[in-house]
């Protein structure tokens, strides 16, 4: 073999200085430059299109009826904008880090290596039990869109869904990213058919030849009021509610960089995955807010029916009022299909978390076995015993309280995740700045950073704290509500300090952030990829 082959990518001094840091970092905070034991098999068209429709539940298809209903037409489309804003600067961040440092988990481990263990190891807590509670809430969700066409009972639906669930996760990654590719072709396929029906809907080419343009614009106008507060005050409030909805419509859109530890080429398909997702957000989410305020009223009912099936679909209640019939079975197929993948993604997702736990010395190394083919096998099965809380929410009283509380306490945590990765990009840009390390140097910048971080650390703060706004308001104080929007911030608190008091940890000080351990060395590259050289390939080239 030719002897550069054999060499790191990192110069004789930075390979040094590797070691040496790996080594302070294992003796400090317990980790190993944050590896596991999977394995690179996800090719980069997989991780495209995890990165383009990983995540994408029944938030998109159904949950935006609720945030339409409270704020109207602009009101919606100005909450998608800014929390759109947010995530991508989120993302940009996020995406740089797993390209420097495509290492296990690493969510918990930036939060070590970068800010404190003890971070870390609450970070890993937080956004672990987040998504693990999201596979049973995807999959109770599944269960209620199945509800549409038959009475057959809930508990069966879960049932199977969970046992594929814990098939797929057991299997070679590879085939994991195949069933995130066809299941991401449906949502596709399914959006683009809902942007052609809704643009016919709204020139008048349904059954009923009605033109409806911009009329919700008009009547009953732009805004709308929020529970009997009328005017500005009422406008702003329910602008609120629809940013809140629309925060946790698009949880799961980071959880591409996840991948990084597992795919093929990461310094080609994460920066990629971090570019599409500008195009993710305003295919998906901008573009689709805009459709809706075009075509349904805010006032209609079934917004707010909590069907939580096709049926409380703002898409599907547009297609009915048109008089097409045949339709709303068809996309209540593409949602049974979008909450299925979902719950399969976080059952991914929050193993691996798990795993990054085990890398960090937060868990016992019998979390971290993995299987010949790189699978965590004990980290799945561990995160997938959160599956069967589905059942909770066929439950009543007590069950059904609890299952609401369960749905809550996962969404805040996801957002201060988004906080706390940012404030991970922070560190580290001080890091390089401390230790006189260009970003020239690294497989990938973002853009306008460190601004960009600030924009994700701030506004994921901010979102944070207004998830429960409501019960502030003049009678309607509400001790649950209030408990159930805010647990999470104190939970994600108290075990840092329990950490910190039981270890004695230390705040991680630029001058001395591990840069280099986790780095991708140049025997773990795969071969360069012929340049494209027709027109189709290209093409191909620029999608995957």
């Amino acid at each position: 073999m030719d002897e550069r082959h054999k060499q790191p990518s990192l110069s004789s001094k930075h390979a040094d200085l590797e070691t040496h840091a790996a080594e302070t970092f294992r003796d400090h905070a317990g980790g190993g430059g944050g590896r596991g034991g999977t394995q690179r098999r996800l090719r980069n068209y997989q991780v495209t299109m995890i990165g383009f429709c990983g995540g994408i539940g029944t938030g998109l298809f159904i949950g935006t009826g609720v945030a339409y209903a409270h704020a109207g037409p602009a009101g919606l489309l100005l909450a998608y904008i800014i929390v759109a804003g947010v995530l991508w600067s989120v993302m940009q961040s996020i995406a740089e880090l797993a390209t420097v440092f495509p290492v296990a988990g690493t969510f918990p481990h930036w939060a070590t290596r970068f800010i404190d263990p003890a971070v870390g190891f609450s970070l890993a807590i937080s956004y672990g039990y987040s998504y693990a509670t999201a596979i049973a809430q995807e999959i109770s969700a599944a269960a209620i869109v199945v509800s549409y066409w038959t009475d057959l009972t809930p508990a069966v639906v879960i049932s199977v869904s969970l046992a594929l669930i814990l098939a797929i996760n057991l299997m070679n990654v590879r085939f994991y990213g195949d069933t995130e590719v066809i299941g991401g072709g449906v949502k596709v396929l399914c959006f683009l058919g809902l942007i052609f029906v809704s643009i016919v809907i709204t020139a008048g080419g349904g059954p009923k030849h009605q033109s409806i343009g911009f009329r919700y614009w008009n009547n009953p106008g732009p805004w709308t009021n929020y529970n009997g507060v009328t005017g500005p005050k009422g406008h702003f409030l329910g602008f609120l509610a629809s940013f809140v909805n629309a925060a946790f419509s698009f949880l799961g859109i980071e959880t591409v960089v996840i991948a990084a530890a597992e795919a093929e080429n990461p310094h080609r398909s994460i920066p990629r995955a971090a570019r599409r997702v500008t195009y993710r957000i305003g295919f998906f989410y901008i573009l689709g807010a805009l459709l809706i305020g075009m075509i349904i009223s805010p006032q209609n009912p079934g917004l707010v029916s909590g069907s939580g099936n096709a049926n409380s679909s703002p898409f599907v209640i547009a297609i009915k009022d048109a008089g097409i019939t045949a339709l709303p079975s068809i996309v209540n197929a593409c949602i049974l299909v979008s909450a299925w993948s979902a719950g399969n993604s976080y059952c991914w997702v929050s193993s691996r978390v798990v795993l990054a736990m085990t890398t960090d010395r937060h868990l016992p190394q019998v979390f971290g076995r993995v299987s010949s083919k790189g699978v965590p096998y004990v980290a799945v099965i561990t995160v997938w015993l959160f599956g069967p809380l589905a059942y909770l929410s066929l439950g009543k009283g007590g069950a059904s309280q609890a299952w609401a509380w369960l749905q809550n306490l996962g969404t805040v945590s996801g957002l201060i995740a988004w906080a706390t990765l940012s404030f991970c990009y922070i560190r580290f840009f001080a890091a390089m700045k401390a230790q006189g390390v260009s970003r020239d140097s690294l497989p990938w910048k973002s853009p306008f950073q460190p601004y960009t971080a600030w924009v994700g650390f701030i506004g994921s703060s901010l979102i944070t704290l207004i998830t429960g706004y409501s019960v502030f308001l003049k009678g309607r104080w509400d001790p649950s509500t209030f408990v159930a929007s805010y647990i999470g911030i104190p939970i994600f608190i108290v075990p840092i300090f329990v950490w910190k008091l039981v270890h004695r940890t230390k705040f991680a000080r630029a001058a001395t952030i591990d840069l280099w351990s986790g780095r991708l060395r140049e025997d773990e590259m795969p071969p360069q990829r012929k340049p494209p050289t027709t027109w189709w390939e290209r093409i191909l080239d620029q999608i995957f």
